[in-house]
């Protein structure tokens, strides 16, 4: 009996950022509406985190509606439609359901149906791991275009009292679509995780303890900030160098740095680990938007772009880094 030869598809050689679009919650919290729960200042919010206000969502909009509107934008801005689509692969922590995945309700949404759709669950790493995905499917031909976005209304997890981490937070959607490239746009993925550290990133308590005891009262999030503090500055420098090297590039060949959006403390101490040069624009969309996790990386990029501070075509590292702990890196050419 003559065994069947089985099929294999490829795809082109290289892929690229098509287009980039954003949603920012509606509402603009300063710290000085925060600082009484906590009992802290404005100053030190300041000091410690950069952070001078953060964008949150009405609670009339989702997490859902927040992505629906980045996925938008991004399909305008690189002409296609979402029946251009082939897989949507949303990253998020905030979406309410064990499933349905989110990604399903999106490409919904946006007319990609009956593009495959999932979730990433990787904290502030995810979009970047989402993009190392999506880089993936276009090359080896399993799709074309690839939807990826970051989404989170971090604001349904805070606890207005916690001095760890809940005054950093904000809500938003960042997505880009991937597409095929004549030239390589997107660098090779460096990432990894690290469970043993999970601890210094966690809810309070699980979904069980919800279930099985009606005091447990709802999670919300608590950091370690010292110890998430030193292993993003010590940790994830040689990370982010790299995925430098993987790609070919040094500091003086980038045009951005465009880390997670946790604190500016840790993205300082990152430019300096890394040696970047003065030549290199730093997002710093914290100072106003606040941690999006998820979707900080995206919404920065978006910002730079927006505000002229890089152009089209810029080479941007960028680096996600949180709960898990998990990270990814990946040198890439904005839209």
């Amino acid at each position: 009996m003559t065994r069947a030869t089985l099929t294999q598809v490829t795809g082109p050689a290289h892929t690229r950022i098509l287009g980039l679009g954003a949603a920012r919650g509606e509402v603009t919290v300063p710290n000085d509406d925060l600082v009484e729960a906590i009992d802290s200042s404005d100053e030190w919010i300041r000091q410690r985190t950069g952070i001078v206000t953060r964008r949150r969502a009405v609670k009339e909009t989702g997490v859902l509606d927040l992505a629906e509107r980045a996925a938008l934008d991004a399909l305008e801005n690189a002409s296609l439609t979402g029946a251009d689509i082939d897989a949507v692969i949303v990253s998020t922590t905030t979406h309410f359901h064990q499933t349905p995945a989110a990604a399903a309700f999106v490409a919904d949404r946006i007319g990609a149906t009956p593009a495959a759709a999932y979730d990433v669950s990787a904290a502030c790493a995810g979009y970047s791991y989402g993009i190392g995905q999506a880089d993936a499917l276009v090359r080896s031909g399993l799709a074309r275009h690839v939807m990826v976005i970051g989404a989170e209304k971090m604001s349904d997890f805070v606890d207005p009292t916690d001095r760890t981490i809940s005054f950093l937070l904000g809500d938003g959607a960042g997505a880009v679509v991937v597409g095929p490239s004549d030239t390589p746009g997107i660098g090779p993925t460096i990432w990894g995780s690290d469970g043993g550290q999970a601890h210094a990133i966690r809810q309070t308590h699980s979904w069980l303890d919800v279930r099985d005891d009606p005091a447990a009262g709802w999670p919300t999030l608590r950091q370690e900030g010292q110890s998430v503090f030193k292993w993003a500055v010590w940790q994830m420098a040689p990370v982010a160098q790299k995925a430098m090297d993987a790609a070919g590039v040094g500091p003086d060949d980038l045009d951005a740095f465009i880390p997670h959006q946790a604190n500016m403390r840790i993205i300082d101490q990152m430019i300096k680990q890394l040696k970047l040069p003065d030549s290199v624009v730093v997002a710093r969309d914290i100072a106003d938007m606040g941690n999006t996790s998820a979707a900080s990386i995206p919404l920065a990029a978006e910002r730079l772009l927006r505000e002229g501070q890089v152009g089209s075509g810029a080479l941007a590292l960028q680096i996600g880094f949180g709960a898990g702990l998990v990270y990814a890196a990946q040198v890439v050419v904005l839209p």
